[in-house]
C-alpha cells in the first residue's frame, strides 16, 4: 500500500497542483495524507485515492518535524512517499519508487525548479519538463552523500522510517531537520539511493540568505551540533556573520539581533 504523505502551512494553490498531479499518476497512490500545521484542515476535492487530512497545533509556528512524523504515523501504507507542498509529482513518480519498493533504504527523489509563472500556463501539467531547471546542486548526481539529503521528495518503507526513528522533534520551524534525519540513517546503517522519482518545485519568493528564518536556523544549527559535532547551513550561517547578525564559536551560536523587514526584503532573491 503506498501513502503520499505532504504538510501544509498556507500554500492552497500548491497543494491544489500537487493533488492534480497525483491524480494524473501513472500509478495512484492508495492514498494522500495531509497535516495541518497551525491551521485549520481545508475541504479536498474527491479523487479516485482517498485524502485523509489532519490538523496539529503546535507552539512552534512552523513545526515540520513534527508534522511528518504525525503523516507518517497517520499513513495507513507500509510504503511511503514524502513530497514537499511546493512539489508536483511528475506522471511517473511513484512508479518510478515503486521499483525500489523492497529496498531497505532511504530513497532520494530528483527536484526540478518550476519558472515564475510556469504554473499559470494552460496544461502545465504536461510541460513541467520545457518549464524547469534542474536542481543545481544535485542534478546528474548518481550518489549524494547523506549531508545533501534533502526533505522535498523522498521515499522509505514505514519500518525503515522508525528505523531511522523519524525526525527529532528537538527541531522548530526552518533548517537542518532534514539533515538530521539522513545523519541519523547514516547512524543507524540505512543506505541512501537516489532514484529517478521526479518532482516540480513549484516558485514562490525565497531570500539567500533565508532572514526570514534567522531565528530558526540559529536554534537548529545550535541542536545540530549539540548531536553531531557538525555544523549545518555554513553557508547561511557565515553570511550571518558577516552581517553581524551573529556571533559565532567552536560551540555555539548567540544571536545578536534580529534582522528588520528592510533588510529581510534585500536578500529576496530574483
Amino acid at each position: 500500500m503506498i501513502s503520499v504523505l505532504t504538510i501544509v502551512s498556507g500554500r492552497e494553490m500548491a497543494l491544489s497542483n500537487l493533488i492534480k498531479g497525483l491524480a494524473a499518476s501513472t500509478i495512484l497512490p492508495d492514498e494522500l495524507v495531509i497535516v495541518f500545521m497551525n491551521e485549520p484542515i481545508r475541504e479536498m476535492p474527491l479523487l479516485p485515492f482517498p485524502i485523509r487530512c489532519y490538523n496539529l497545533i503546535h507552539p512552534a509556528h512552523l513545526p515540520l518535524a513534527d508534522a511528518r512524523n504525525m503523516a507518517a504515523e497517520k499513513a495507513k501504507g507500509d510504503f511511503l512517499i514524502f513530497l514537499d507542498v511546493d512539489c508536483i509529482p511528475s506522471a511517473t513518480l511513484i512508479a518510478n519508487y515503486l521499483k525500489h519498493f523492497k529496498s531497505v533504504a532511504l530513497l532520494s527523489g530528483q527536484v526540478r525548479y518550476l519558472k515564475n509563472g510556469a504554473t499559470n500556463q494552460d496544461g502545465f501539467l504536461t510541460k513541467m519538463e520545457d518549464l524547469s531547471t534542474p536542481d543545481p546542486i544535485r542534478a546528474g548526481l548518481e550518489n549524494i552523500p547523506y549531508s545533501l539529503f534533502w526533505s522535498l521528495n523522498f521515499a522509505c518503507s514505514k519500518t525503515t522510517y522508525q528505523k531511522i526513528g523519524g525526525f527529532d522533534k528537538g527541531y522548530e520551524g526552518y533548517g537542518a531537520e532534514d539533515t538530521d534525519f539522513a545523519f541519523s540513517a547514516e547512524k543507524q546503517q540505512v543506505p541512501l539511493h537516489c532514484v529517478a522519482a521526479k518532482a516540480y518545485h513549484q516558485y514562490h519568493e525565497s531570500f539567500s540568505p533565508p532572514l526570514n528564518h534567522l531565528e530558526d536556523i540559529v536554534g537548529n544549527a545550535n541542536r545540530f551540533f549539540q548531536k553531531w559535532k557538525k555544523w549545518p547551513m555554513e553557508g547561511w550561517l557565515k553570511s550571518f556573520e558577516q552581517m553581524n547578525l551573529i556571533s559565532w564559536n567552536e560551540r555555539k551560536i548567540i544571536l545578536n539581533k534580529k534582522p528588520s523587514e528592510e533588510e529581510i526584503m534585500v536578500t529576496l532573491k530574483n
